[in-house]
């Protein structure tokens, strides 16, 4: 997530700091191994590895981030929060990433008291508990690489460890078999007629008439580039029927209705030579045309 790309640690020093960080007491972690493990995680996501001492916690012997290295990646990412209320009793934020979103998000005593019970973390510090859980449900929300997978540690906090009795709701078995029976499953299954498919919806394409060409308001200066083209087209024509279907095109008429005298003039003679080449129709005297008349 760091737009600096940290060296690799090797693992040799990655293990001896691991231990000078579990000796130390200072993070909250207790033995090299939880220590090491965090530092890896943390090298993986591109971070110097001794941000792990900083970023995370082992609670309950998991692994937990916090709150605000959560937060801090989020807006590294691009992310921003906009906080609507902040107190004892109520922490309320906008969470807005530009790739997934916005959202609101809002937890206060009574949320947390039905969720998790009366905790004593939250009667000492309820405004900081109650803003790392918006934290966490709100990043977890639009951008959950920034919870590298884990919970906060208030979360982690509550869930029980391995062998703890869990106080939490459950759903028993009988229940759970008539909520089953509830719910409409054979109507997932239902045939669904099939829609058109692409070619089936696709219009047929036409192809626009041809645009018509205005020429009768053509100067000399035009005619003569037309004429200067129009000879050297009837010159490669292979048949009299190709001579007699250009004389047919509109530009030719028009040229005969339009042009000046020295242009039909032209035009005529071009004409002329062309259907002398060919005394018989379909007798070939050049190769196919590779020119078309403007």
């Amino acid at each position: 997530m760091n737009a600096l790309t940290i060296p690799t640690m090797p693992l040799r020093d990655m293990q001896t700091l691991a231990v000078a960080i579990a000796e130390s007491r200072l993070f909250g972690i207790k033995t090299p191994d939880q220590a090491l493990v965090l530092m890896a995680i943390a090298q993986a996501e591109g971070r110097h590895p001794v941000e792990a001492a900083r970023d995370y916690d082992i609670i309950n012997n998991r692994p937990a981030k916090k709150a605000e290295a959560m937060l801090r990646d989020f807006i590294q990412a691009g992310g921003t929060v906009k906080w609507h209320s902040l107190t004892d009793q109520l922490a309320d934020a906008t969470f807005c990433h530009p790739q997934t979103g916005e959202v609101r998000i809002d937890w206060d005593m009574k949320r947390a008291e039905a969720a998790f019970g009366k905790k004593e973390m939250y009667a000492k510090f309820p405004r900081q508990m109650l803003r790392s859980r918006v934290v966490s449900e709100g990043v977890r929300t639009l951008w959950p690489l920034a919870t590298s997978g884990m919970y906060e540690p208030g979360e982690a906090a509550d869930i029980p460890a391995k062998g703890e009795e869990h106080n939490g709701p459950t759903i028993e078995p009988d229940t759970r078999d008539v909520l089953n029976a509830e719910v409409p499953l054979k109507a997932a299954a239902a045939a669904t007629p099939r829609g058109a498919r692409i070619a089936e919806r696709a219009p047929t394409y036409e192809a626009p008439p041809p645009k018509k060409v205005d020429r009768s308001q053509w100067t000399d200066a035009q005619w003569q580039a037309w004429v200067e083209k129009f000879g050297p087209a009837v010159a490669v024509l292979y048949s009299r029927q190709e001579v007699v279907d250009v004389a047919e095109k509109d530009s030719v008429k028009d040229a005969l209705q339009y042009g000046s005298e020295r242009v039909r003039e032209e035009v005529s003679k071009i004409l002329s030579d062309g259907y002398k080449r060919f005394p018989d129709d379909g007798t070939e005297a050049h190769e196919p045309a590779t020119e078309d008349v403007a």
